[in-house]
């Protein structure tokens, strides 16, 4: 199996949405062996420091991470997505490997939009939100229908959304649909806010891995921070910059504009090579703003 028969060709037929198998003959194409592939990556363990975001991972025996250069190695040459400067990194559990059934990641960015208060936290209505987001996303279909992309739906709540205020950390993850396919999508959030932004941990996987995915995101929860005086508790009201957006916007897809990881990770579902092109899963946003000018957009 080829690297470069693992992409499948992204976009190759808007409406299949790029879920074709991987097939013998795509062997055929040039390109080194996964094996090669995952050989020439340089994993890391232990304690990891992130100087973009001012943050570190104590990670533990059970994940291992991907520098920048790597991580987009493997979004791009591997999983067949667009490049993109604002990936920092990938933290891999050990097991599954890469290459294995059932596989998953977390993509690591950072986003410096400010201090995020996080005082509507606790009057958040997450069932309201829910069909507020769902409605968004029904409307939204007709715009990726026409420009060849196929339809979404929320299904739901995966893992219902949580703030904890002690740790001034937040995750949800969501069920999807795309195309009515009955392989629904799983994408886990997991949100650390800082002085001066927050850092975006986003896995995404097939719904059948969400027990294996919540585990080890629930596992990861703790071993992500900022570095002293980049914490949110280091806040200077009188000096730096707010976020125009509280902790509902993160969670309700109110970023649209800026796409959110979610917007460009490729997806291997288990059993099969096949590809997702997750640019359509920016809730509440429109095709104009997931596939515009680059030069407008962040991973968030």
């Amino acid at each position: 199996m080829s690297i470069r028969s693992m992409s499948m060709g992204l976009l190759v037929a808007a409406s299949l949405l790029c879920v074709a198998p991987f097939t013998a003959a795509a062997q055929e194409d040039e390109g080194i062996s996964v094996e090669q592939f995952l050989q020439s990556l340089q994993f890391r363990s232990g304690a990891i420091e992130v100087p973009q975001a001012k943050a570190r991972f104590n990670l533990d025996a059970d994940f291992r991470y991907l520098d920048q250069a790597d991580a987009r190695r493997v979004l791009e040459d591997m999983w067949g997505n667009p490049p993109d400067e604002d990936v920092l990194g990938m933290i891999v559990p050990r097991s599954p490997g890469l290459a294995d059934d059932g596989s998953w990641a977390v993509v690591v960015t950072y986003a410096d939009d400010g201090y995020v208060s996080d005082e509507d936290a606790s009057r958040i209505d997450y069932t309201k939100l829910l069909h507020e987001m769902q409605e968004q996303t029904r409307e939204a279909n007709p715009e990726r229908e026409k420009a060849g992309y196929g339809t979404l739906q929320l299904v739901g709540w995966a893992v219902p959304p949580r703030y904890d205020g002690a740790s001034n950390k937040l995750y949800w993850a969501k069920e999807l649909e795309f195309n009515g396919h009955p392989n629904h999508s799983l994408n886990y959030d997991i949100r650390v806010l800082g002085r001066h932004g927050y850092l975006s941990l986003n896995a995404v996987s097939g719904m059948s891995e969400l027990a294996q995915v919540r585990e080890g995101m629930e596992k990861l929860l703790p071993m992500a921070e900022f570095e002293q005086g980049a914490r949110y508790a280091d806040h200077n009201p009188k000096t730096d910059k707010v976020a125009a957006y509280g902790v509902a916007t993160l969670i309700g897809g109110g970023l649209a504009a800026k796409a959110g990881l979610f917007a460009k990770l490729g997806l291997l579902l288990a059993k099969f090579w096949k590809l997702l092109l997750i640019g359509v899963v920016a809730l509440g946003g429109t095709v104009k703003k997931l596939f515009g000018d680059r030069g407008n957009r962040t991973v968030r």
